[in-house]
């Protein structure tokens, strides 16, 4: 394909893009005027019916929960995608000792050494502490997630690249992001084993306030953050791997 088609289609696609938000963009209401009772009836309902304080999480992780396993399905093809893209070709080869010339990971002074790992641990409980505590206060397993997988990346960040390395071991990491995108699936088969619908609120509900309350949604939190933070790392470490390990046969990094 040409560039002058490319750069055509890419024209015609922007442009089409362009109408179609411009349209959405007239039907919405102004800042602050909200048009429907959805948001006042979970306000309403979610405490008693499940147990939770945070209502986002209610609907994230059960109320709309169908459609919240997409998402994370999304995010599970987009990790797939990341490392299919990366992956090592014909035309590349694995550098002999990639730590060697890459220093070992990046160049970093003492103190920023001694500052990145000291933030390995607070990081990693922070992490958990959102993840558990979704269905009380804001956060949940994505946010959560997302937190825990910097931890691995401060140990890069100062210089310990052999270290990253050893820590997320591609074969424990691929068989955690599978358990989080599987265990989200399997938790909606709870309900229909139960005689109700998918994703249906089936275990135990506790008491409200409680780390253990909320049901399926404390559960699939949990798994959802393990998926996040499974992917993130893999896809981190798919592009160090790349950019430090692998160049082009004969010698010329890609």
């Amino acid at each position: 394909m040409s560039p002058r088609i490319r750069l055509a289609l890419f024209v015609i696609s922007l442009l089409g893009f362009a109408a179609i938000f411009a349209a959405g963009a007239r039907e919405l209401k102004p800042v602050g005027q909200y048009p429907g009772p959805y948001g006042d009836v979970l306000n309403a309902a979610a405490v008693p019916e499940r147990h939770t304080t945070d209502v986002v999480t209610a609907i994230n992780f059960d109320y709309r929960g169908f459609d919240t396993l997409g998402e994370e399905f999304i995010l599970f093809g987009s990790v797939m995608g990341v490392l299919l893209l990366l992956r090592q070709t014909q035309d590349e080869r694995r550098k002999e000792n990639p730590e060697e010339e890459a220093g070992g990971g990046p160049q970093a002074s003492d103190a920023m050494r001694g500052f990145t790992l000291a933030l390995v641990g607070p990081l990693a409980v922070f992490g958990l502490y959102i993840v558990l505590h979704g269905q009380l206060t804001p956060g949940g397993g994505f946010q959560g997630g997302l937190i825990i997988a910097t931890a691995p990346l401060m140990v890069y960040l100062s210089g310990r690249l052999e270290e990253f390395k050893a820590v997320t071991s591609p074969h424990v990491i691929e068989v955690a992001e599978a358990v989080g995108a599987g265990g989200f699936a399997l938790a909606g088969f709870l309900g229909l084993l139960a005689g109700r619908n998918f994703l249906a609120n089936v275990l135990p509900l506790g008491k409200t306030g409680n780390v253990f309350s909320s049901g399926t949604i404390l559960l699939i939190s949990v798994l959802t953050g393990i998926e996040v933070a499974a992917g993130i790392v893999l896809a981190i470490r798919a592009f160090l791997e790349h950019a430090l390990e692998i160049e082009l046969k004969g010698g010329k990094t890609r």
